[in-house]
């Protein structure tokens, strides 16, 4: 396939996954409305559903990120970059058009959601050192152990030359 960056099929499978998740996330809210009215046959029909969207969604993200070009570094960067994003440009943007409108109820919400994100985006941050200082810990190890191994190695060999000598 090719890459899709910046192509109008791109944009599409975010509306996409978009829309799934959107239909996840208020089947999940309805189906907690319905077993609150006890219903629930209805509750659990419209949890299923959600599953069922969630694996929609799942399948437009496999192509707008493979997972086989996916790294820990790479998926951390993402989110901390759509943290940040909902923090410094979307919340505020939407808090200011509620203000506006004079939805107070609705602009505090994006504040306390701004607020949250910028939370996000630090503890993605925290585990991208912490993932990064672990790589280099564990490459240290690594290569420690592989001197250790083709040392033990090339003494065995020495061994094994010198019983045949």
């Amino acid at each position: 396939m090719k890459k899709l960056d910046n192509s109008k099929t791109a944009d599409n499978l975010h509306s996409a996954f978009a829309g799934e998740s959107m239909a996840n996330r208020k089947y999940l809210y309805f189906a907690k409305v319905a077993r609150k009215l006890g219903n629930e046959e209805i509750a659990k029909l419209f949890e299923e559903t959600a599953h069922q969207e969630t694996g929609h969604a799942f399948s437009h993200l496999e192509l707008l990120y493979p997972s086989k070009d996916l790294t820990v570094e790479r998926i951390l960067e993402l989110a901390i970059e759509g943290e940040l994003y909902e923090t410094n440009q979307m919340y505020p943007e939407f808090e200011k058009i509620a203000l506006e409108e004079g939805k107070l109820d609705a602009a505090d919400e994006f504040v306390e959601q701004g607020a949250e994100s910028a939370e996000h985006a630090k503890i993605f941050e925290q585990a991208a050192k912490r993932f990064k200082a672990l790589t280099m810990v564990e490459k240290y190890h690594a290569t420690k152990y592989q001197k250790a191994l083709e040392k033990v190695q090339g003494d065995s060999e020495v061994e094994i030359t010198a019983k045949a000598s």
